[in-house]
């Protein structure tokens, strides 16, 4: 992994040079790093906490299955990579939602999060939410259960849905009954779904019909 920083004028040249050389891989760590390596100053950062002596947080999310482990370590009991640490905040863009919402606790019919993120305007409405991350804007129905899943901004998950190792894209509306992540062969039938078994379901499977605001677009 690497993050590189570069003056224009020098990096510029030195693209130019190796786009020209037929013996190069043209990759920055083999190729460009070493090119300018005595001809101009070049500094290196260990990358490891001083103080604590251990390897900072880093995931390359260069898969569905890479972003899907780096969303699941952060919603874990003491994650690496943790939101609510005030000595290192990490703070984003947020719309306004009025806060999140656990309704209705008869039993069989409990709205409940466990070892999840829950964004603002979400409302668990008498189902159970497990090990997940919701968006903004997501309403969960009575009798659902979520699991091991991502679920982006303004998704409808219907009654007595059971969700299971899925990404379900923004402005979805799973109807009720819908299950994702108990049976492979039937998931592979309806989503695309990745090497480890994660379904991901995108907006044309929807049978809702809710455009995504511009402004949304710009800020996604």
């Amino acid at each position: 992994m690497g993050i590189y920083l570069f003056n224009a004028d020098v990096l510029l040249p030195a693209l130019m040079k190796d786009a020209e050389d037929p013996n190069s891989s043209h990759d920055f760590g083999h190729d460009i790093l070493p090119g300018i390596l005595g001809k101009y100053a070049v500094s290196a950062y260990n990358f490891v906490d001083e103080n604590r002596q251990n390897a900072l947080y880093w995931r390359d999310v260069g898969t569905l299955d890479a972003y899907f482990d780096a969303n699941m370590d952060v919603a874990s009991v003491s994650p690496t990579f943790n939101l609510y640490d005030k000595a290192w905040p990490i703070r984003t863009r947020q719309r306004q939602y009025p806060p999140a919402k656990f309704v209705f606790g008869e039993p069989g019919r409990t709205g409940v999060a466990i070892n999840s993120v829950i964004s603002a305007g979400c409302i668990v409405s008498g189902a159970v939410v497990r090990d997940s991350v919701l968006s903004q804007d997501v309403r969960v129905n009575s009798y659902a259960e979520v699991e091991s899943s991502i679920i982006f901004t303004h998704v409808d998950i219907g009654r007595h849905c059971r969700i299971r190792r899925a990404i379900i894209d923004r402005d979805v509306h799973l109807p009720e009954g819908t299950v994702i992540g108990y049976d492979p062969e039937e998931d592979r039938r309806h989503h695309f779904v990745t090497p480890s078994g994660l379904a991901v379901v995108t907006r044309d499977y929807s049978l809702y019909e809710n455009p995504v605001s511009p402004d949304f677009m710009e800020q996604s």
